[in-house]
């Protein structure tokens, strides 16, 4: 995303920034109340089935709080849903074009890392494509996925250590690593500047 580089540096969000979060969390709340309700689940069942608090889940229904990457795909495992569904983008026409004002990017909850999600809804069946940025010495700790849900990741600036169960690789521009996501994985950026990927994952099948 040209133009980003001192926005994800600093940290420090600018004015577009915000009013693209709150659209972002007013479109998370919204799909998480209308995706919990389709499947029957009271607030107390889903905290149970994704690990996130009752009072948590409240809020981002509420739209009082931006969620992070890492309550989101927690969410997204509890409620048996790609992570694209909690996003809120609706398909239309056979042409798709996602803007990259349309898609605010998500944020770890230190900062260092974001991701912003490339693919538009209903491009692809059981597919999202993201671009991932990490800061220098930014390290991403990820819970399993969904069973079945696989990641194939391309590195095209900086360097990236993965580390998958008990695998690690090292891996530079141009590599691109496949593995199953739904086991304990991270991203630690190994780079002095910044590390950006791109990121395809592949639900498994319900």
């Amino acid at each position: 995303m040209p133009g980003r580089r001192d926005r994800l540096v600093h940290q420090q969000p600018a004015v577009g920034d915000e009013v693209g979060a709150a659209a972002l969390g007013r479109r998370v709340g919204e799909s998480l109340r209308h995706l919990r309700k389709q499947r029957g689940l009271s607030l107390d069942q889903l905290a149970g089935s994704s690990g996130v608090s009752r009072a948590a889940l409240s809020q981002i229904e509420g739209s009082r709080t931006n969620p992070t990457l890492s309550v989101l795909w927690k969410v997204a495992v509890g409620l048996g849903v790609p992570f694209q569904a909690l996003l809120g983008a609706d398909a239309a026409g056979r042409t798709q074009v996602l803007r990259v004002g349309d898609a605010p990017p998500l944020r770890s909850t230190d900062g260092r890392m974001e991701s912003r999600l490339l693919s538009p809804a209903g491009a692809t069946q059981g597919l999202d494509v993201y671009e991932l940025r990490f800061l220098p010495k930014a390290l991403h700790r990820s819970e399993p996925h969904g069973h079945g849900t696989t990641e194939t990741l391309i590195v095209l600036t900086g360097a990236l250590r993965m580390s998958v169960g008990d695998e690690i690789h090292d891996l530079a521009p141009g590599d691109s690593i496949f593995f199953h996501a739904d086991e304990p994985h991270s991203y630690e950026s190994r780079s002095s500047h910044e590390t950006r990927c791109v990121d395809i994952i592949a639900y498994g099948r319900p």
